[in-house]
């Protein structure tokens, strides 16, 4: 088995804030990046402990949450490193990059000069992707599961092998390497921290367990304690020590400074969403004070850390009551 350096690391995350969405309010495009890197400042004043952006070309419309493939969207690696360059502690990936959108040697190459110039705060975040439409739209591939699959497993060995050698060499069923050099190498020791975003049990998961130092799921509680479990069998099938893998999951964040408003927002979120309501159950909503219960149950569960997802990240207060609230119950 490659053996993940993860051993004396640091968890990869315990409370994440995701920058999903750059229809601003009130800011035209060359105030945009200005808001964004406000948000990312306030983040980490906060007490967010790491900054997560999508990796999409146009925004991956998702009923219920108000998005639209026409809305604004920056690219993640290109938007990470310019975050790298106005935050200081935080953590900085894409939640999650898409296997197919880039050959692996040039990922791992661009991976670690997003470590290079944040001093050792680049994350991997990878995935086996799944917007189609957007594949057609940019011309990229979308083959069938099982190859995306295989695919995703050969970037998780390059990338691996990029960030511990000057030079890697491989060949596999869907992409080949010549002696591709890697110089500067990674700030972090081994490596940046590798994140496997799904939750499939019979090929994410194993994935996970062989090679990931952080993983992300999605669903609400039982869900989530599932996921864990068949997790923890697959660590044991590897000989891996699942204490070793950071686990966290991906929750929709509405905090308002009373239940009232907080739920007055998410009952409208319900009703626009119609019959996608359901991709909002899991949603935490309400106060500080029940979010950080609702918080709490996700961790007695078994994660380490949750990555939030704010509908209203623009809002400088919004983000800085979510990152407050965080570090009150929980001290982050």
């Amino acid at each position: 088995m490659q053996t993940p350096g993860t051993s004396l690391r640091r968890p990869v995350l315990r409370f994440g804030l995701q920058i999903a969405r750059f229809d601003y309010p009130g800011i035209a495009p060359d105030k945009l990046f200005e808001r964004v890197a406000c948000v990312a400042r306030t983040a980490q004043a906060a007490g967010f402990d790491s900054i997560w952006v999508q990796d999409h070309f146009h925004q991956a419309a998702v009923p219920g949450i108000g998005l639209r493939p026409d809305e604004p969207v920056l690219e993640p690696y290109t938007l990470l490193s310019a975050l790298a360059a106005v935050t200081s502690t935080v953590r900085l990936g894409a939640m999650v990059t898409g296997v197919t959108f880039r050959n692996p040697a040039l990922l791992a190459k661009t991976v670690t000069s997003l470590d290079v110039i944040s001093g050792g705060r680049a994350v991997l975040g990878l995935g086996a992707a799944w917007l189609e439409s957007e594949h057609a739209g940019y011309g990229f591939e979308f083959p069938p599961t099982g190859e995306r699959m295989d695919r995703l497993e050969e970037t998780l060995r390059i990338c691996r092998a990029m960030f511990t050698q000057t030079q890697t060499t491989y060949t596999g069923a869907h992409y080949r390497l010549d002696g591709a050099i890697n110089v500067p190498q990674p700030v972090s020791p081994g490596g940046p921290p590798i994140l496997i975003g799904g939750s499939g049990e019979r090929r994410t998961l194993p994935l996970v367990a062989r090679y990931a130092d952080a993983c992300n799921l999605f669903g609400g509680l039982d869900i989530v304690r599932r996921k864990l479990a068949i997790l923890d069998e697959h660590c044991a099938a590897q000989g891996r020590d699942p204490a070793q893998i950071t686990r966290s999951k991906m929750a929709c964040l509405l905090v308002s400074e009373s239940q009232a408003e907080a739920q007055r927002r998410y009952d409208a979120m319900v009703a626009e969403a119609g019959q996608y309501a359901f991709m909002l159950r899991s949603a935490i909503v309400g106060d500080p004070e029940r979010v950080a219960e609702q918080v709490k149950e996700y961790l007695d569960a078994g994660l380490d850390g949750l990555v939030f997802y704010l509908p209203d990240t623009y809002d400088l207060d919004a983000v800085g009551l979510a990152g407050e609230t965080l570090t009150r119950y929980f001290g982050v």
